[in-house]
């Protein structure tokens, strides 16, 4: 990775994004150092403008932000870091620097598509997911009609956590055949896109 850090004096901005939610939280300054830091330790590092010094996010707090990935722009002077915070990103106590929540949600199915796809290329005698997509569609689309029906049963009653349950089982299991037929639920969620009107 080259990266240009004359442009900025030896300090270049480095955007900090949830890996998971995919939310911006905070954005800082690395030179080379804190590069070097960030990759060797796992642990996202800085060099505080303030301080005149590598600074860990997290070194006081707790709150550190653990590295995923690093990916560098097109003019090689801004850095896009991938990161799981652990607590928040703000020094104020807030998920972001930017004063936005950073719940998971459904940018999590990103990350669960990410899993099922690398149980299908990587298999292992202990992962469920593996041996559900071994079995093939048929397997794969009965279980779907059975955790269909299981929800419509739950739908029936008031009980919001077997409901709850019974609605992830049913889209995990609609992921996998999604996954098993080739597809995503970016590629459905593009049909249902084209459907608005």
């Amino acid at each position: 990775m080259e990266i240009d850090f004359n442009k900025g004096e030896g300090l270049v901005p480095a955007i900090i994004q949830d890996a998971a939610t995919k939310k911006v939280l905070m954005l800082g300054y690395m030179n080379e150092e804190s590069l070097k830091v960030t990759r060797d330790t796992g642990n996202v590092t800085f060099f505080s403008r303030s301080k005149q010094r590598l600074w860990t996010k997290g070194e006081t707090s707790g709150n550190f932000l653990k590295l995923v990935d690093i990916k560098i722009d097109c003019d090689k002077d801004t850095l896009l870091v991938y990161a799981n915070p652990v607590g928040p990103a703000c020094h104020t106590g807030a998920d972001t620097c930017f004063f936005e929540g950073n719940e998971g949600g459904i940018e999590f199915l990103n990350t669960l598509t990410s899993v099922i796809k690398d149980r299908r290329n990587n298999p292992s005698e202990k992962s469920y997911t593996a041996s559900l997509l071994k079995k093939g569609i048929n397997k794969i689309a009965q279980k779907v009609g059975e955790e269909a029906v299981e929800i419509v049963i739950e739908a029936k009653d008031d009980n919001a956590e077997l409901f709850e349950n019974e609605a992830a089982d049913l889209l995990y299991h609609y992921m996998i055949l999604l996954e098993a037929k080739g597809y995503s639920l970016s590629d459905i969620a593009k049909v249902l896109e084209g459907r608005q009107k």
